[in-house]
């Protein structure tokens, strides 16, 4: 009985396994099963980073021209708004927080 399916190779054999991109003599077809099996996984994480990325440089672009879409964050995502205007004011930019509170409170009344 095989403990490598792939590879024929039995338990006195143990020592030389090897992890896939490198195997040993023997264990070429388990190089070539798992390499297809690698690129995808990296290919899926690298599309979802990008989109990532791009997802939130769209929510900061928008948070930082639309006053509007800054209130429509503040009432459905409080939490993503509040790390906004963090990340603003750590730039230095300290008055945008209060001009948007106030523009908000003079609309109610």
């Amino acid at each position: 009985m095989s403990l490598y399916p792939f590879s024929g190779r039995s338990l006195g054999r143990l020592k030389c396994f090897r992890v896939a991109w490198r195997p040993c003599r023997g264990g070429r077809r388990m190089a070539r099963i798992m390499e297809p099996l690698a690129k995808k996984i990296f290919k899926g994480v690298l599309v979802v980073e990008l989109l990532g990325v791009f997802g939130a440089y769209f929510l900061f672009n928008r948070m930082n021209t639309s006053q509007d879409f800054r209130q429509t964050m503040s009432k459905k995502f409080p939490f993503i708004l509040e790390v906004y205007y963090k990340s603003i004011e750590q730039s230095g930019m300290y008055e945008v927080r209060e001009q948007d509170q106030e523009k908000w409170l003079n609309s109610k009344n």
